[in-house]
């Protein structure tokens, strides 16, 4: 099965440690097609969710080799052991593509016609989308099996924007659904829905996201040979007409889901302790 990558930046954590995953499993990507670096909407993306200094400690990270050798810094602590490499880590998918032999296409928008006559050329049966621009007809329609993503909140209950917090403050159960991406907003069909187990054992919404990302990437491996055996298919949504989409979330909804979450922590503990 011919499987590529699309990324924000080939310096995307996750998409280092997905294209790993997938060859370590014999599922060596086709090729990973990347935004330029200084893509303005990915810029505007991480300011507003890290904020300067982290992005700015992200790009020193990615960009300025560790003297001597050392390990470089890696945001999610969660991904490092895919990213690890000889004495250091993988630093970009051009390097993870330098080791498993895959090309890596840069492009301004995933949606361009430049960027669609890489895909054809590629002919995936199945594209990968880590992060990068709201994807068009015409992209969607090139890989045989679809375009999947794995969307950080169960599907169909909470749709859009921080799903993390949003299950917290809505109570629903926080954890990740793969799925194919349609015209609409996290709307197309379903392969997998997964809880998370280890939600008490997270010590804030940034460590909580971080968790679900390597979740994620752990469980695309399982979708993706279940794909390749032709023992799973993607299922339609139900309940679609019902508002559940949501949106970014203001910083004093932010706190509530902080102290849900930590009110789930301590009640775990506790339970551990009378137990």
């Amino acid at each position: 099965m011919r499987i590529v990558i699309l990324c924000s930046s080939v310096y995307s954590e996750t998409a280092c440690a997905m294209a790993v995953r997938l060859a370590e499993s014999r599922h060596v990507p086709a090729g990973a097609l990347a935004l330029s670096t200084l893509n303005r909407g990915t810029l505007f993306r991480k300011l507003s969710q890290w904020g300067v200094v982290e992005v700015g400690r992200y790009a020193r990270a990615k960009l300025i080799p560790q003297p001597g050798g050392g390990l470089a810094e890696v945001q999610n602590a969660y991904l490092r052991p895919l990213l690890k490499h000889k004495d250091g880590v993988f630093r970009s998918v051009r390097e993870v593509a330098k080791v498993y032999g895959f090309p890596v296409a840069i492009c301004d928008n995933q949606n361009s016609p430049h960027a669609i006559a890489q895909l054809k050329h590629w002919s995936p049966d199945l594209i990968l989308f880590t992060g990068g621009n709201i994807l068009r007809k015409p992209l969607l329609q090139v890989p045989r099996l679809g375009v999947v993503n794995v969307h950080l909140g169960l599907l169909p209950d909470v749709r859009g924007m921080s799903s993390p917090e949003w299950s917290l403050l809505k109570h629903v159960p926080v954890g990740i659904t793969i799925h194919c991406i349609d015209a609409g907003i996290d709307t197309g069909p379903i392969f997998q829905r997964y809880e998370f187990p280890d939600v008490a054992a997270c010590q804030s919404l940034s460590d909580l996201r971080n968790r679900l990302i390597a979740f994620g990437v752990e469980k695309l491996e399982e979708v993706v040979n279940a794909l390749d055996r032709g023992t799973i298919s993607a299922m339609p949504q139900s309940d679609l007409h019902e508002d559940r989409q949501f949106f970014v979330m203001h910083e004093w909804l932010r706190g509530r889901a902080a102290e849900i979450l930590t009110k789930n922590r301590m009640a775990a503990g506790t339970e551990t302790v009378h137990g």
